[in-house]
């Protein structure tokens, strides 16, 4: 049997995470990159997210954020858009979703923007119906 020679193992790639970004300034776009809101992901590190200037846009989850930073449909994303594919982007960004509600208090998201931390489309806390909790039997 060989020895081993590499330092470790899943766990030892995977690090600590020491909450490096436990109090990060917040980021707002520039030239050539939009929000977006993911849709649904798609495997392989590709996601659909819709941009908020309306297209819906293949995006590329890049190196530095695999396996590292773990985004799901719903979450609010910063997208670099490219200037020869207009249909493809990059994520360069997710943001946590106390920085979502900054973003759409601020007015960098349009007001119909939902941020529930979930499925995108779900059903919102305001919606009509609270009083449809329980429901009675008859004996």
């Amino acid at each position: 049997m060989p020895k081993n020679k590499g330092k470790g193992g899943k766990n030892r790639k995977r690090g600590k995470n020491e909450a490096d970004d436990e109090k990060r300034e917040l980021v707002f776009k520039e030239d050539g990159q939009e929000y977006a809101q993911v849709m649904r992901m798609l495997g392989n590190g590709r996601c659909e997210a819709t941009c908020i200037d309306g297209n819906k846009r293949l995006c590329h989850i890049r190196g530095k954020m695999h396996k590292k930073v773990w985004i799901a449909a719903g979450d609010i994303i910063l997208v670099g858009l490219r200037d020869y594919q207009d249909d493809k982007a990059d994520v360069i960004l997710k943001y946590m979703p106390d920085e979502a509600r900054l973003l759409k208090a601020y007015g960098e998201l349009p007001e119909n923007t939902r941020l529930n931390e979930g499925i995108a489309g779900g059903l919102d806390e305001e919606d009509d119906g609270a009083g449809d909790d329980y429901i009675e039997f008859e004996d």
